[in-house]
């Protein structure tokens, strides 16, 4: 391997680079026609354009991709995630190109890339799951049987896909038809097909995830356990490793059947097996994402282990160079999303141009990060600016830092989700660790936290640049306003001038 294509966008390309730069891998970046000032364009050693702005037209192209590989000779393609990580047909055309697909084989992205089939296989390797279909469901009649046998609530999921698409709870017989047919029409719409299961609805479940990485020479291990159960709408906010209540028997026994469930289906290279755990702390499997997980650098971060370098060395034929005894996990760290949306506007995308960046940084922080100031961010994408991850001894530590990291971040020009990251890790429910897949929502829907959430952000950053001012000019001031990421942007000056 000498030249990878990385066949995505943002963050997750420019991490790829990183990694691929340290190897002495030339990179290849592709880009949409909104994408030809990104940051991983200038990031990569080449660059090409794919079409215009729309996935479909671009990033979704598999056949556009490697007619690029081709034409500059690039021996290997990482997808990221998204667009076409997960998608069996793409990885075999890599294949008979004659490229490296670096990911799992395409069988084995068939076994458990659909939801359905990962149930299959779970049974097959004796794994413990959420009672409900082991297959599509056919019909509203067939849904409304499986429902009575397992008694509600239930949750109906699309078979195909992920990131909360397709899914609904259901809690009476009477609202099943309806909440059929609407997700499966969201299944169809974002994932091209409307196939549909039911399972049991546990109840404030905490999500629970488990790394693991396969070569080709049968040696599986699992590096850990992420907790993502700070979600909205049954997308992940906040991750962390390890999780406040998974002792080392229980990751013992979780990552077992992990690496089971693995070596069944013929894994090879990074993936992660996802669990719920209920309140006995009893785990139950949820699905397998066949690809690297966005929330991939606080495993990295807790284990010190590299693992896009460890994607790419698997792809090249060579042992993991780990075992499973070797692993182990130290300290505990926290990654914040930091989107382009607006939490104030039922967090609708924020598009537009950055016109102020500052980035935290300091011992322990770390960002992959995808813009730069001046740069205008895409309507036509999911709105992930970067990712803020921050690495402690202990887990308070780690939510202090994350605290001072997120008060030096400033992004000027668009709405961000930063403000909503604050009320999280100042809440007594988070730093608690008492938190479930319905936390967040519950937040929310607090009043104090409306209340909050009704203050704008420079309505805050003029107050404190006000308060920085009469200070300056020497007038008395009952209150103490510490340097913050207002001031640290430079905003008092104007007002003092």
């Amino acid at each position: 391997m000498k030249k990878v294509l990385i066949a995505n966008r943002g963050e997750i390309a420019v991490r790829v680079m990183r990694s691929c730069r340290e190897m002495g891998l030339a990179t290849v970046a592709v880009y949409s026609d909104v994408d030809r000032a990104a940051l991983h364009v200038s990031h990569a050693d080449e660059a090409y354009r794919l079409g215009p702005g729309p996935a479909a037209e671009s990033y979704l192209r598999g056949d556009l991709i490697l007619e690029v590989a081709g034409r500059v000779g690039a021996d290997a393609i990482h997808p990221g995630y998204g667009f076409l990580s997960e998608n069996p047909a793409f990885a075999e055309a890599c294949e008979m190109a004659g490229v490296t697909f670096i990911g799992p084989p395409a069988s084995a992205m068939r076994a458990l890339g659909s939801k359905t089939k990962a149930r299959q296989a779970a049974d097959a390797a004796q794994m413990p799951r959420v009672p409900g279909s082991v297959k599509g469901l056919a019909t509203v009649d067939e849904a409304v049987g499986v429902a009575a046998q397992i008694g509600y609530p239930v949750m109906l999921k699309a078979a195909a896909g992920g990131g909360g698409k397709g899914m609904r709870a259901v809690f009476t017989e009477a609202e099943l038809p309806a909440a059929y047919m609407a997700a499966s029409s969201e299944a169809e719409r974002s994932f091209g097909s409307g196939e549909v299961y039911l399972e049991k609805l546990i109840e404030r479940p905490r999500h629970i995830e488990i790394q693991v990485l396969a070569d080709m020479h049968g040696n599986c291990v699992y590096l850990g356990e992420r907790e993502c159960s700070v979600q909205r709408r049954h997308q992940k906010v906040i991750e962390e490793a390890p999780s406040a209540i998974v002792g080392e028997d229980l990751r013992r026994r979780m990552g077992e059947a992990a690496v089971r469930l693995a070596l069944s289906a013929g894994y090879v290279n990074a993936g992660t097996v996802e669990f719920l755990v209920d309140a006995e702390r009893d785990f139950y499997f949820l699905e397998m994402n066949t690809r690297l997980q966005v929330e991939h650098p606080v495993t990295e971060l807790i284990t010190g282990l590299d693992l896009v370098q460890m994607q790419l060395r698997v792809a090249m034929g060579e042992t993991l160079g780990v075992k499973q005894e070797e692993i182990q996990l130290r300290g505990h760290a926290i990654e914040c999303r930091i989107y382009a949306e607006d939490p104030e506007n039922n967090f609708l995308p924020s598009p537009g141009k950055i016109t102020r960046l500052v980035q935290p940084g300091g011992p322990g922080v770390r960002e992959d990060c995808g813009v730069y100031e001046g740069w205008t961010v895409p309507l036509e994408y999911d709105p992930m600016l970067s990712k803020l991850v921050t690495y402690g001894e202990t887990r308070q530590a780690a939510i202090a830092r994350m605290l001072c990291a997120l008060d030096e971040y400033v992004v000027g020009g668009i709405r961000t989700n930063i403000g909503l990251f604050r009320r999280i890790l100042l809440d007594d429910g988070f730093r608690t660790a008492e938190i479930d897949t319905g936390y967040l929502e519950r937040l929310l829907a607090r009043p104090e936290t409306k209340e909050q959430a009704n203050v704008p952000e420079d309505v805050i950053a003029l107050t404190a640049a006000l308060f920085a001012a009469v200070r300056k000019d020497g007038a008395a001031s009952p209150i103490s306003v510490p340097t913050s990421r207002w001031t640290v942007a430079g905003r008092g000056e104007g007002l003092r001038a």
